[in-house]
Formats: structure tokens, C-alpha cells, sequence
């Protein structure tokens, strides 16, 4: 069985169950938190318990890195809309050790990509678009 089969199958005994009435909440954070966190499946768990958060208590974004890599991206309209239509008053910036994007290699990302089926072509269709794409896959020097 597939991961995503597996997880549609837990998905309806979960709401068939109605386990999900525990974690009923509103939509707007109970500590008015909004936390810009790295997407590393280490933090799935262990990001709310180092922080004392519990279902409810901040809006949460996760991307590569924990970074805001342009004004007009998705990470910051979420952060805008966390702050003008959510309540979020404070904004916490959760970086970790041993991140992914500290020793990202963008020449290796898209050699990656090229192996699985991207067209050499689309990649020099990006650059002469103007796209830098090795500024765009660059990681971070520190934490």
C-alpha cells in the first residue's frame, strides 16, 4: 500500500471515529504566534514541544530553511494575512542545526531534477527568462 493510500485509509477511521472533535479550535491562534519554521521532518514533533505549543496556539508556516526569499512570495503573504486578518502579534523565526539548506548545492538540484525527467531545455527556458535559478535554490551560510 502506498503512503498516501495508507494515510486516505487512517484519514477516514479518524473521521468516521470523529477523533479529530479533540483538536477543535478557531482560526485564530490562542497566543496570537505566528512561527516561520524549517519544513526538516525532525521539527514535525519536536518544534511544538520545544516551544510549549499546543494545537491552536500559532499559525504555522515551514519551507526549506525557515527562509523569506522575496517580499511578494507565499511566506509573506501568509505572514500578512497572519498579521491583519489572524491576530498574530508576534512572529518567532525557528531555524536548527544540521539544516539541509546550510550545504544546499543548486548545480546538484538541478542535476537532480534533469536525472528525474526535466527537460534540459525547461532549465535554460528559466534562465533566459531571467530566472536565476542558482540564487533562487541557494541555502544559507548560518543559523
Amino acid at each position: 500500500m502506498s503512503v498516501l493510500n495508507a494515510m486516505l485509509e487512517h484519514n477516514r477511521a479518524f473521521v468516521a471515529n470523529h477523533e479529530y472533535e479533540q483538536f477543535k479550535t478557531d482560526k485564530f491562534p490562542g497566543k496570537n504566534l505566528l512561527v516561520l519554521a524549517c519544513m526538516d521532518a525532525r521539527l514535525v514533533e519536536l518544534l511544538p514541544k520545544a516551544l510549549g505549543l499546543k494545537n491552536g496556539d500559532a499559525k504555522l508556516i515551514k519551507n526549506a530553511g525557515a527562509l523569506v526569499t522575496h517580499p511578494w512570495g507565499s511566506v509573506m503573504r501568509s505572514i500578512i494575512v497572519g498579521i491583519y486578518q489572524l491576530r498574530v502579534s508576534e512572529i518567532c523565526v525557528v531555524a536548527h542545526d544540521d539544516c539541509g539548506m546550510s550545504a544546499i548545492n543548486p548545480d546538484k538540484v538541478l542535476a537532480s531534477a534533469i536525472e528525474r525527467g526535466v527537460p534540459p531545455q525547461t532549465i535554460d527556458t528559466l534562465r533566459s527568462a531571467g530566472i536565476d535559478l542558482d540564487r533562487w535554490l541557494k541555502g544559507f551560510d548560518n543559523v
